[in-house]
């Protein structure tokens, strides 16, 4: 889907601040937040896909506060997926937390997702060969999506080189929705930053890791 999560090659945003000795917890409330969201995946039923997914529905305002605010409403929006839970009783026991006499909303019915999975992480086989070598010239294809995707916006319709085949993994356009690990071929694509943001970019090449549906022969 195209949101706030989607915002490489966007301007106004600023810097992207060094990153230094620090923990990766500022506040003992983030370190909870990451607990939160670890297990909620687990208590939903849920995999990497679709935790992913649920970050990327988080509404805008609250996704730009910061990482572990939309980690953890992120959480809680795969599981109001599963049915473990609903938002008017997150809403109530903050009401109860801060010494308001609120009553317990009905409990949700859990419909946790079930689909077959073919094993630990997210590393598979698939019986067809790759479709493309390293050195081929690729075109991204013009997807819209209005459910997860890992292809970002600034390389769509773009043409690049194939400069490495990654191993074939769980596909995670089917697999945040629960349709199926579909597994698919996966490649290292180079592209020239004039190829992706004009001839008046900084020059550079960037390395970027596309799945086979993603990609077509370029003309």
């Amino acid at each position: 889907m195209d949101g706030i999560h989607d915002v490489g090659g966007m301007h106004g945003f600023g810097s992207v601040p060094e990153l230094t000795a620090d923990g990766p917890f500022a506040e003992p409330w983030e370190g909870k937040a990451f607990v939160i969201g670890a297990l909620s995946a687990r208590i939903a039923g849920g995999n990497l896909h679709a935790m992913r997914h649920a970050i990327e529905r988080v509404p805008p305002s609250e996704y730009l506060v910061g990482y572990w605010n939309r980690w953890t409403i992120g959480a809680q929006i795969m599981m109001e997926d599963s049915g473990i839970v609903t938002d008017e009783e997150v809403r109530a026991r903050a009401a109860r937390l801060s010494g308001q006499d609120v009553p317990e909303p009905p409990a949700p019915t859990p419909s946790k997702p079930q689909m077959p999975s073919g094993g630990a992480g997210n590393l598979r086989s698939r019986d067809t060969p790759p479709a493309f070598a390293v050195g081929d010239r690729v075109r991204v294809a013009d997807r819209d999506h209005t459910g997860h995707t890992r292809l970002p916006r600034y390389v769509r319709r773009r043409t690049g080189t194939v400069t490495a085949l990654q191993p074939c993994q769980v596909f995670p356009d089917t697999a945040a929705h629960f349709v199926a690990e579909d597994p698919q071929h996966c490649y290292t694509v180079d592209f020239d930053s004039t190829e992706l943001w004009g001839p008046g970019a900084e020059p550079f090449r960037l390395s970027i890791d596309l799945f086979e549906p993603y990609l077509e022969p370029a003309p």
